[in-house]
């Protein structure tokens, strides 16, 4: 993939400034190389590189270790007819932006398990018209849904070298997103356990 390589090579090319390698600086498996790249007319990034070294820093070293790159990516056309949150590729991952209001637009009904997801976070369904929905966040929603969801759920493709096929990937990914985002980031309350399947707006290798 083209862009898996380009953020790479851009990482790998900051740090032969520097006279050190990728590899040698990943001594901490906390130093992830973060890149974020202009979100795109329309759009906008929810989330920091602050935000994302903040929110590795509180996963278990083992996790972060193969993790080499984030990108925060620009919306490209293709992305935007695919609608897509977040992908895995290699040891990279990278996250797109949301509408910069914040608010999505559909042409389809959500799923139950695309209601219940996005209310997890502190999204909201709502139907503007026969043929119309929007899923619509707030600041802290967003913010919440990325760094305990998204963020975490392709970490957990990256850390997943059991599964072959698609849907387990999937289910592993989202297993481990419940457990290490939604369920660590509410300590002491527990957390709704989800049955949903595969999101639409997960891509992983």
């Amino acid at each position: 993939m083209r862009a898996a390589r380009s953020a790479t090579k851009s990482c790998r090319s900051r740090h032969r400034k520097t006279g050190t390698s990728l590899s040698e600086e990943k001594a901490d498996p906390y130093d992830v190389c973060i890149i974020e790249q202009p979100a795109g007319k329309g759009f906008r990034h929810v989330v920091t590189i602050q935000d994302i070294r903040a929110r590795l820093r509180q996963l278990p070293a083992p996790f972060v270790a193969p993790l080499e790159v984030v990108q925060l990516s620009r919306m490209t056309t293709k992305k935007e007819r695919f609608a897509c949150y977040g992908m895995q590729w290699g040891s990279a991952v990278y996250l797109y932006p949301l509408e910069a209001d914040r608010v999505e637009h559909h042409g389809r009904p959500p799923k139950p398990s695309q209601v219940q997801e996005a209310e997890m976070y502190g999204g909201r369904w709502v139907q503007k018209t026969r043929h119309s929905w929007q899923l619509i966040w707030t600041e802290r929603a967003a913010k919440d849904f990325y760094l305990n969801n998204i963020l975490i759920h392709e970490i957990g493709h990256l850390l997943d070298a059991r599964n072959s096929r698609y849907l387990d990937r999937e289910r592993y990914a989202e297993w481990f997103a419940v457990e290490h985002g939604y369920r660590a980031s509410r300590p002491g309350r527990g957390g709704r356990r989800t049955s949903r399947r595969h999101n639409r707006r997960h891509h992983n290798s």
